[in-house]
């Protein structure tokens, strides 16, 4: 149990819109070990990206129960899964959502100016946060002056700057073309093999290959839940026989 990050049991989240109720994820079970490497694949509708906002708690469940490192988090208030999720956890989305007008540095630094227990100088860890994505030579930069690529390095070391016990990407090569994908999937690898526990949202089967497990959705259920074998990764990013 000392090794378990996530564990859900019966996870549920139901929408209700002028008294229509509408399951996105229903009755979902699964742990996640620290340093594991998890796809979530699934088609529109699935309710993957639903159970991506749950486990990062972006969501509450509607009903069922999730323990983060053996806590309980549904009976958490507000501002404790606030802290946790600043604390704990690192976004990546498909959109990058930086800050166009404002400069690497700046959309890097963020995380930390809402950390109350932040103290003293941040130039020490978002520079090592740049660093470990390979875009701290663009620090001075806007995030507009930047390639679709270089901002999602950039999305990422904003992740990375808490160092967090776990980063979700949703679709984050969803925006970009093959190479710079590539160059994306490698950093996540980069970061699990460091021991950085990844939860990868993806409709992709390519970009969900690069994980270690994959966990089918339909219809807001796991169909299946499968360690991913019998691949090799060359250095390229593209996948051996």
């Amino acid at each position: 149990m000392a090794n378990i990050l996530i564990q859900v049991q019966n996870l549920c989240k139901t929408y209700e819109n002028e008294g229509v109720k509408t399951p996105a994820v229903c009755g979902v079970n699964f742990n996640v070990q620290k340093g594991e490497f998890v796809s979530i694949m699934g088609p529109s509708g699935s309710g993957k990206s639903t159970l991506m906002q749950l486990l990062g708690f972006l969501d509450r469940p509607t009903d069922g129960q999730y323990f983060f490192d053996g806590r309980d988090t549904t009976t958490f208030n507000d501002d404790e899964l606030a802290y946790l999720r600043n604390k704990e956890i690192g976004f990546v989305f498909q959109t990058f959502n930086l800050l166009p007008r404002t400069s690497v540095y700046e959309n890097v630094e963020l995380p930390l100016l809402y950390d109350a227990d932040a103290k003293g100088d941040n130039r020490e860890k978002v520079t090592r946060a740049l660093k470990s994505v390979a875009i701290d030579h663009r620090e001075k930069y806007l995030s507009n002056q930047l390639s679709g690529g270089e901002r999602q390095r950039v999305a990422f070391a904003r992740a990375l700057v808490n160092e967090p016990s776990i980063v979700f990407a949703d679709e984050p090569t969803g925006n970009l073309d093959s190479v710079s994908g590539n160059q994306i999937m490698m950093i996540l690898q980069k970061l699990n093999n460091e021991g950085t526990t990844i939860i990868l949202v993806t409709h992709e089967t390519f970009t969900a290959l690069h994980g270690k497990r994959m966990i089918m959705m339909k219809d807001g259920h796991i169909i299946s839940d499968e360690p991913i074998k019998e691949r090799h990764i060359a250095h390229d990013g593209m996948f051996l026989k």
